[in-house]
């Protein structure tokens, strides 16, 4: 049995704010990507003992990557060349996506972080970063102390000190 979705004219619809973000990116800015508009695409988790940090970056290679914690702030930055940025005799180019340029991102923590401790992985285009918390930043447990139960007396009702 089919599953049939019902017809919404507005789905297609762009908000006035991306058709006039489009309009002045297609007319005023080259498009070049999400590398050339600084961003880049993270996702960013908390657990009970770290922070791990996921970001996308195909087709580049680590030794392009730069990562720097300072002052409780992890950066990732990088530069990619085009080796065909120059333009050639007779080349006309009708679209260009591939990115090139510089990208750098900038995180802070609420808790803090142990960056000696810190992990770095690239594998298929995907950097990780594993970035335990500091000790001081852990949830301790604290003992409630004092009088041992021998000495201490239940209070019943009617012999309580007024």
């Amino acid at each position: 049995m089919a599953m049939m979705n019902r017809y919404d004219p507005f789905r297609e619809m762009l908000s006035l704010r991306d058709a006039m973000d489009r309009l002045f990116q297609e007319s005023y800015v080259r498009p070049t990507g999400w590398a050339g508009n600084s961003s880049l695409p993270v996702d960013l988790h908390e657990d009970a003992h770290g922070y791990t940090v996921s970001a996308s970056l195909p087709g580049w290679k680590p030794e392009d990557v730069n990562i720097t914690f300072q002052d409780g702030a992890l950066t990732i930055s990088g530069q990619y060349n085009n080796e065909t940025n120059e333009p050639e005799e007779g080349k006309t180019w009708h679209l260009r996506e591939r990115r090139f340029g510089s990208f750098s991102r900038t995180f802070t923590f609420p808790t803090a972080v142990d960056a000696d401790k810190a992990e770095a992985k690239f594998e298929n285009g995907v950097l990780t970063l594993t970035l335990p918390k500091a000790e001081s930043a852990k949830p301790r447990q604290i003992k409630i102390g004092g009088a041992s139960t021998s000495e201490a007396k239940p209070i019943v009702a009617g012999n309580a000190k007024k």
